[in-house]
């Protein structure tokens, strides 16, 4: 009698195990950082500053239809980070991370080519952790820095090519 009641909390405990398991690989956590390009180079650099309170939101789409299939906002964090649950496999669906709003009227124009992210957001593709990390997206400012062409010829760069 013994046996079988602990083989029955074994297999409890198995099963609770495997529903666990399961839900956890059907939410994903996107997490990426959202910076104003304050050279107006069209990518990072060391006078890049991170935007908190900017808005960003996931948008996935039909890959049939393309109709909207889902979407989730977040802000970025004081460092300019977003993290953003998604509570469901998005299996075969187009996923972005797509920018909204800069937090700084004078770095408000978003960056074309920068201004989305794609995620793969399903547990169907041989990836171990749910955590998805997007490319970091950007705002350019009105006006580049004075400092910038000394930055940008650490990047061997010369302002002309801009």
């Amino acid at each position: 009698m013994a046996k079988m009641i602990t083989l029955f909390v074994v297999c409890l405990v198995l099963f609770a195990f495997i529903n666990v398991s399961a839900n956890f690989m059907d939410t994903f956590l996107v997490v990426g950082k959202v910076y104003c390009d304050t050279c107006r180079c069209g990518f990072e650099t060391s006078a890049s500053k991170y935007l908190p309170g900017s808005r960003v939101r996931i948008e996935c789409k039909n890959r049939d239809t393309n109709d909207l299939a889902y979407t989730v906002e977040g802000v970025t964090n004081s460092k300019g980070e977003y993290k953003i649950l998604v509570n469901s496999d998005r299996r075969d669906e187009f996923c972005d991370v797509v920018l909204i709003r800069s937090s700084d009227p004078m770095c408000a124009e978003p960056n074309t080519g920068r201004d989305r992210a794609r995620v793969v957001l399903t547990s169907n593709n041989g990836m171990v952790s749910n955590t998805r990390f997007a490319n970091s997206m950007g705002f350019l400012s009105n006006e580049p820095l004075a400092s910038c062409t000394k930055i940008l010829q650490q990047y061997e760069f010369s302002e002309d090519q801009f």
